[in-house]
């Protein structure tokens, strides 16, 4: 790969990581909820999904997706369903009381539990499942991936070139929404400010999911 293409392909990356989306509010959902150190389990599941989506589409089969209006539709499906079940989820999330608040920090690791939050283990698969299952970036990768992609070079190693790439800057990038958000926590401090933010990030889930039933094939 050529370091032009590369250095093309790094800016897009960012572009593509900064732009708001289901990850970055999932991402400042969990700053808010467990802090940057916490939310790095959701990112870890948000990059398995990047990686399962980039590795499908440079094989070939992310086209398929898009060329087949069942499999497609599928996607599509399931990817909204989540994320509306996921907003749902964060809307009628739990608060724990004033007085419950940060003063027992004492077990750190209990807490999530404790509130009926998801475990590390749980964190993951939403990750993984809110990327994976977002049709929006199936598409996308498959229509900008092999505009970067030289097929007169070995395959996996350009794979391996991109997938690096993308995974820098998204970690980067939803660490620093976690970051900001976590900042937040101070002004979240009471029972009804942290019902608002649920509601806040909630309905936003719920509306991602919703106009992922507006998602059109760029093929036919």
């Amino acid at each position: 790969m050529e370091l032009s293409v590369w250095l093309a392909y790094f800016a897009a990356a960012w572009v593509i990581a900064i732009s708001p989306g289901s990850g970055a509010v999932l991402s400042m959902t969990h700053g808010l909820a467990y802090g940057v150190r916490g939310a790095s389990a959701t990112i870890l599941g948000l990059q398995l999904g990047v990686a399962t989506i980039l590795l499908i589409a440079g094989v070939g089969v992310g086209a398929v997706l898009v060329a087949s209006a069942t499999a497609f539709t599928v996607v599509k499906v399931v990817g909204a369903c989540y994320l509306i079940w996921l907003g749902w989820r964060q809307w009628t999330a739990p608060v724990a009381p004033d007085h419950a608040s940060p003063s027992t920090t004492g077990s750190s690791a209990a807490a999530p539990a404790e509130a009926g939050l998801p475990s590390v283990r749980q964190r993951v698969a939403l990750g993984f499942f809110t990327n994976v299952t977002n049709p929006k970036g199936i598409v996308f990768v498959v229509a900008v991936l092999p505009q970067f992609i030289d097929p007169a070079r070995p395959l996996w190693l350009q794979l391996l070139i991109l997938l690096c790439t993308t995974l820098f800057t998204d970690v980067i990038v939803m660490h620093g929404y976690a970051f900001l958000a976590s900042r937040a926590q101070r002004w979240l401090a009471t029972a009804k400010a942290r019902r608002a933010q649920n509601r806040v990030f909630g309905g936003v889930l719920i509306a991602m999911g919703a106009g992922l039933f507006l998602v059109k094939r760029t093929a036919g």
